[in-house]
């Protein structure tokens, strides 16, 4: 194996490109309506409380308007799923044009053809790097129902495809109404 040079943001992003993500729309309702984003960072950070978090770039003019909104819905997305991410990676586009959405706890739109959501109050915010750590509090989650054997939509090496794996592992699991 060749080291690289891992000062290169090239060179990192195609190594690190080899690990797959998960995609998810982060979305938040603002005093001039409804805000999202895509991103490949939504994670569980803990069972007690329970905590989520997402890294938004710190320069993103979305991010801003979520963490002033207090709140946001993560909206995880399956497999045909696609079409959605990109609206919501675009800029200058009307996002929420092309998606039907109802308010979540917190007032954060739900995508409604989202295969899972969980929404939540932003309890903390980190630096780290040229990014964001957004913590956030859940106060509600849900799957949509029969999406037990939906596959996640997954973005791995520049490109948006699925994991048979994470297919596998719901099936084997008694998901209904649950958040693991």
């Amino acid at each position: 194996m060749t080291l690289v040079d891992h000062q290169n943001p090239a060179t990192f992003r195609s190594v690190l490109g080899h690990y797959p993500t998960g995609v998810a729309v982060i979305t938040a309702m603002t005093t001039d309506g409804p805000v999202g984003m895509a991103v490949g960072t939504f994670t569980s950070i803990s069972l007690d409380p329970p905590l989520v978090g997402f890294f938004p770039d710190r320069n993103s003019s979305t991010w801003a308007r979520i963490r002033t909104a207090g709140a946001f819905c993560a909206n995880i997305l399956g497999e045909d799923h696609e079409a959605v991410c990109r609206v919501f990676a675009s800029r200058n586009v009307d996002r929420f044009a092309a998606v039907d959405w109802v308010p979540g706890p917190t007032g954060s739109p739900v995508l409604t053809d989202a295969i899972a959501w969980a929404d939540c109050r932003l309890a903390d915010d980190h630096p780290v790097g040229d990014h964001d750590l957004a913590v956030g509090h859940v106060t509600g989650l849900a799957l949509r129902p029969g999406e037990q054997a939906q596959r996640p939509l997954v973005f791995h090496r520049s490109r948006y495809g699925t994991s048979t794996t994470a297919t596998a592992a719901l099936s084997s699991l008694p998901l209904e109404g649950a958040w693991l």
